[in-house]
């Protein structure tokens, strides 16, 4: 495994790190002994940087991690998250107060089973409450040793100068493949410019970018990329063209589609730190193996190039969830 510095921290974390979220709800059916089998092997292949979130099965992932945490805490370096909440239908809003941030955060150590947070994200930023105040309040978790490194996710570049400012930001979290481009326009030369690590999250487009699925029918009832527009029938029709053609590229690099989609993101800068999500150590090995795949300039302009001639069909939220995003 090879390491990158996560922004102003100065701490190294692998290169690609593990997002644990499907581990617990999202993407089908959980398989709990595999997924404590992923998390043990992601320690033994290198990859430290966990990622999870107060909001992923309702507190069932942070507990899931905390198995391990018990006998590893000190391997790995965990980031998790607060601010989604769950109305009693299930529907979720987001809290981004000084008064909830606190008490989730408590909630959380609890679960994780551990003294200290080392990276600690807003996962989005509220439109009701100042971000400096959010920020301010997450600051005063670090001067009371409870977090260790502050992070924002999928916030503008307006909102990413005003936390800074308040508190350091060690990264941002925000969805960035061959298939979701926007932060390259405004938001990332804000955090190469204040020092912020960038942490793709869905780096493989919710799993379209393996080449693994072709066929949305195939997903399990209760996946929820089948209520999003980007896996609606016609629209993932259309994007089974762009997979086809990536894979087309990916074999004549003799690696898969995976890891030509990670080592395209690895190679745009030393910054970017991608979280492939997975609960299978198959694919764990295989994303994992992406740091060997080394592309030069030419080969990512080809591969932009090639995405050029292509646009990427639905959304890639409900309405709903793209208002929170990049705000």
């Amino acid at each position: 495994m090879q390491y990158r510095t996560l922004g102003k921290s100065g701490e190294k974390v692998s290169a690609i790190g593990l997002g644990c979220m499907g581990m617990a709800f999202a993407y089908g059916q959980r398989d709990d002994a595999e997924s404590q089998a992923t998390l043990e092997l992601s320690l033994d292949l290198g990859i430290n940087f966990w990622d999870t979130a107060d909001m992923y099965g309702k507190g069932l992932n942070e507990e899931q991690l905390s198995k391990v945490l018990a006998s590893r805490r000190k391997d790995v370096f965990l980031a998790t998250k607060f601010g989604f909440r769950y109305r009693d239908d299930n529907s979720t809003y987001f809290d981004g107060s000084p008064a909830y941030l606190k008490k989730a955060c408590e909630a959380s150590l609890k679960r994780l089973g551990v003294d200290t947070i080392d990276l600690y994200y807003a996962h989005r930023v509220d439109a009701s409450v100042p971000i400096e105040e959010t920020v301010g309040a997450m600051a005063e978790l670090v001067k009371e040793g409870k977090v260790r490194y502050l992070g924002l996710s999928e916030a503008s570049a307006a909102s990413i100068r005003k936390a800074d400012a308040v508190h350091p930001i060690a990264a941002l979290q925000s969805e960035y493949s061959l298939w979701v481009r926007d932060i390259e326009k405004e938001i990332a030369p804000v955090c190469r410019e204040l020092n912020i690590a960038i942490i793709p999250y869905s780096p493989l487009g919710r799993g379209a970018l393996t080449g693994a699925l072709k066929d949305i029918s195939n997903l399990d009832a209760s996946d929820f990329r089948r209520g999003l527009p980007r896996f609606q029938e016609e629209a993932f029709a259309n994007n089974v063209k762009i997979i086809e053609a990536l894979e087309k590229v990916a074999a004549g690099k003799q690696c898969t589609l995976a890891q030509l989609s990670l080592a395209w993101l690895l190679a745009k800068g030393d910054d970017i730190i991608p979280i492939p999500g997975t609960k299978r150590r198959k694919y764990l090995r295989e994303n994992a193996a992406a740091v060997d795949v080394q592309l030069s300039a030419t080969d990512v302009q080809e591969i932009e190039g090639l995405m050029a001639g292509y646009s990427v069909s639905g959304e890639r939220y409900s309405e709903g969830g793209m208002k929170l995003v990049n705000r």
